[in-house]
C-alpha cells in the first residue's frame, strides 16, 4: 500500500509554480503592449523605449541586491510580477489628448 501513497507537495510549491507561470502570462501581455505604442512611434514610443530600458536595469540591479540579501527566487519573481502588473496597467490606460490652454 505505501507503493501506491502519492507525495502531496507542499503549498509554496504550488504558490511557486504560479507565481512563474503568471509573470510569463503577464509579462507576455506587456510585451505586445509596448509593441503596439512602439509601432505607433513618435516620442511616446521613444519615451516607452527609454523607459523600458531602465527599467529592465534597476529591475535587475534589485533583484540581484534582494538576493545578497538572502530573498528567495519566488519573492524576487514576486518583485517582477507587481513591476509587470503597474507597466501593464500604465501601458492600457486610454488616453485623452489633453486640450492646449487658449492664449
Amino acid at each position: 500500500m505505501a507503493s501506491l501513497m502519492v507525495r502531496r507537495s507542499n503549498d509554496w510549491e504550488y504558490r511557486t509554480m504560479w507565481n512563474w507561470m503568471m509573470l510569463g502570462l503577464e509579462s507576455n501581455r506587456v510585451i505586445g503592449l509596448r509593441i503596439a505604442k512602439l509601432m505607433r512611434g513618435g516620442k511616446a514610443a521613444q519615451r516607452e523605449a527609454q523607459r523600458m530600458v531602465s527599467e529592465k536595469v534597476l529591475a535587475a540591479a534589485k533583484a540581484g541586491t534582494s538576493l545578497m540579501a538572502g530573498a528567495s527566487g519566488n519573492k524576487i519573481v514576486e518583485q517582477y510580477r507587481r513591476k509587470v502588473a503597474a507597466n501593464a496597467k500604465r501601458l492600457s490606460r486610454t488616453r485623452t489628448r489633453r486640450k492646449r490652454k487658449s492664449r
